[in-house]
C-alpha cells in the first residue's frame, strides 16, 4: 500500500472507526434492551444469554479467518463485504418474529461483524507505519468503544421506550451505508505480500470447541449431565486436536508460534479475561436496574453513564500512555480499578445503594477504558507487519470468546441461584457468585498485565517477530526455487 498523506490517513482512520461503532454499539444497545425482549419474545435468562452469546461466538470463530483471508484476497474487499453482510443482517434482526429467529440473524449479523474489525486494525496497522502514531491511533479507535458504551445505552433506551426493541437495530443501517460509500470511496486496497492458504481443519475446530463449551456452559443450570458432558467432552477433544494439528501445518489457521511471545499471550489472556468482565458486568447491571429496581430502558441507560463516560475519556489517554511509556502502567491502572470494582459489588453489595453504585461503574469504567488499548497494540506491534491481520484478529478472537464466556457463566451462575418465583428478592444474592467471577477476571488483568509487560516480556516480542520474519523469508525462498 503506497504512503497516504496524512489526512488521509486519519480519514482511513474514521472509517475504520465506523465499523467498530457499528459492531460495539450494537451490543451494547442489546443489553439495554434485554428486559423489553424478555418480555415480548417470551424470553428465559438462557435464551436472553443466548441472544448475545450467539453473535459473540460466530464474531469468535470467524475472525481469524476473516483475518487471513484479508490479508490473502485484499483488506478493502472483506471489510467492504462485511459492512453490506451487517447491515443486511441488522434488518434481518428488525424484523425476527420470534426468539430463534432473532439468534439465527444475530449469526447471519457476526458473520459481517467478523469482517470488520480485525480487517478494519489491520487496515490501521498498514496505514499507520510510526510506532507512536499507531498506538494513537489505536487509542483513538479504544474511545470508540467508550463512545458506544456513552451513547448505546441511552440511544437504546430512549428508542426501546419510545419505538420498541426492534428499532435498536435499525441505526445499524444508514452507519452501515454511509461506511460502505466512504470505504469504496477512500480506503486503499492493501494485502500481505504473500498469500495464505485456508485451513478449513483448523476453521472447523475452531468452531467446535467455541460452541460447545459455550453451550455447555449456558445449558447447565437446565440440561441434564447426560446433555451437557458430551459438549464438554467436545470441546476438550477439539482443543486437543487443535493443539495437535495447527503446529504440522505450513499455514495454519492459529500460528501457535505467536505465543512464544510472552507480551502476545499475556494480551490473550487479558482480552479474555477484560471482556468477560464486561460481558458479565453488563448482563448482571441491566437486568438488576430494570427487573429488579423496576427502571425503564431509559433510566437503566442513564445509570450506565458513570461506566461508559470514563471509558471514552480513559481510552485516548491510554493510547498517548501506551506510545509514550510503553504497556505497562495502562494495565497496572486497569487491573486495580477493575478488581476493585468487582470488590464493592462482591463483598458491600454496591447495587443496593445508588453511591457505591456510582462508584463501582465509574472504577469499571476507568478500567476498562485502559485495558483495550495495550491489548491492541501488544498483539500487533512484535509481529511481522505481513502478518498484522492474523495477529490483530487473534486479539479480536479474544475479545469476542471473553464476552461470550462472561456472558455464559455468569448467566449460568445467575439462573442457577435465582428463584423465579421471588425474582427481585433473590437476584441479590444469587448474583454475588457473578460478582466474585467478574473480581477474578480484574484480578487476572492486574497479575497478567505486571508479569508480561516488563523489559524482558518485550525482548521475547522482538524476538518472536524476528523469528517469524526469518521463517517467512525462508519460507519464500523455498517456494521460489
Amino acid at each position: 500500500m503506497s504512503e497516504l498523506s496524512p489526512r488521509r490517513r486519519l480519514l482511513v482512520l474514521a472509517i475504520c472507526c465506523m465499523s467498530l461503532l457499528l459492531v460495539s454499539l450494537d451490543n451494547t444497545v442489546l443489553n439495554v434492551a434485554l428486559p423489553s425482549l424478555q418480555r415480548d419474545l417470551d424470553a428465559s435468562t438462557s435464551g436472553l444469554q443466548w441472544t448475545i452469546a450467539a453473535y459473540t461466538l460466530v464474531l469468535a470463530s470467524l475472525l481469524m479467518l476473516a483475518g487471513s483471508t484479508a490479508d490473502r484476497i485484499g483488506r478493502r474487499r472483506v471489510f467492504t463485504a462485511g459492512l453490506v453482510v451487517f447491515t443486511l443482517g441488522s434488518l434481518l434482526c428488525s424484523l425476527a418474529p420470534n426468539l430463534e429467529a432473532l439468534v439465527a440473524f444475530r449469526m447471519v449479523q457476526a458473520v459481517g461483524g467478523s469482517m470488520l474489525n480485525p480487517v478494519a486494525m489491520s487496515i490501521i496497522t498498514n496505514t499507520f507505519t510510526d510506532p507512536r502514531e499507531r498506538a494513537r491511533a489505536i487509542g483513538a479507535w479504544g474511545a470508540v468503544v467508550g463512545l458506544s458504551m456513552a451513547a448505546g445505552p441511552l440511544v437504546g433506551g430512549l428508542l426501546v421506550d419510545s419505538v420498541g426493541w426492534r428499532s435498536i437495530f435499525w441505526i445499524n443501517l444508514p452507519v452501515g451505508l454511509a461506511a460502505l460509500v466512504l470505504t469504496l470511496r477512500f480506503v486503499p486496497e492493501s494485502r500481505a505480500p504473500k498469500a495464505r492458504r485456508a485451513d478449513p481443519v483448523g476453521q472447523l475446530l475452531v468452531i467446535a470447541l467455541f460452541g460447545s463449551l459455550t453451550y455447555a456452559i449456558i445449558e447447565a443450570p437446565h440440561a441434564s449431565l447426560s446433555t451437557t458432558v458430551p459438549f464438554g467432552a467436545v470441546a476438550l477433544a477439539s482443543l486437543v486436536a487443535l493443539l495437535r494439528y495447527e503446529p504440522r501445518r505450513h499455514e495454519p489457521l492459529i500460528d501457535l508460534r505467536f505465543f512464544r511471545s510472552a507480551p502476545f499471550s499475556g494480551a490473550t489472556v487479558i482480552a479474555v479475561s477484560a471482556f468477560a468482565s464486561l460481558g458479565g458486568f453488563l448482563f448482571l447491571s441491566t437486568l438488576y436496574l430494570q427487573n429488579v429496581r423496576g427502571l425503564s430502558a431509559l433510566e437503566a441507560g442513564l445509570w450506565m453513564l458513570p461506566m461508559a463516560l470514563p471509558t471514552f475519556l480513559c481510552a485516548p489517554l491510554s493510547g498517548r500512555l501506551v506510545g509514550n511509556r510503553g504497556p505497562r502502567l495502562p494495565l497496572l491502572i486497569a487491573g486495580g480499578a477493575m478488581t476493585a470494582a468487582g470488590l464493592l459489588f462482591a463483598l458491600f453489595e454496591a447495587e443496593t445503594s445508588d453511591a457505591a453504585r456510582v462508584v463501582g461503574y465509574v472504577l469499571f469504567g476507568v478500567g476498562f477504558g485502559f485495558v483495550n488499548a495495550p491489548i491492541t497494540n501488544t498483539a500487533v506491534s512484535g509481529m511481522p507487519r505481513a502478518q498484522a491481520g492474523v495477529a490483530s484478529a487473534v486479539a479480536s478472537t479474544s475479545r469476542q470468546l471473553g464476552q461470550a464466556l462472561g456472558v455464559a457463566v455468569v448467566g449460568a451462575v445467575l439462573a442457577a441461584g435465582v428463584d423465579s418465583s421471588s425474582y427481585a428478592e433473590s437476584f441479590t444474592e444469587a448474583s454475588r457468585p457473578g460478582w466474585w467471577i467478574l473480581t477474578a477476571c480484574g484480578l487476572a488483568v492486574l497479575v497478567v498485565g505486571a508479569a508480561t509487560s516488563g523489559r524482558w516480556a518485550c525482548a521475547t516480542a522482538r524476538r518472536t517477530a524476528e523469528r517469524l520474519e526469518s521463517a517467512e523469508i525462508r519460507e519464500a525462498a523455498g517456494a521460489d526455487a
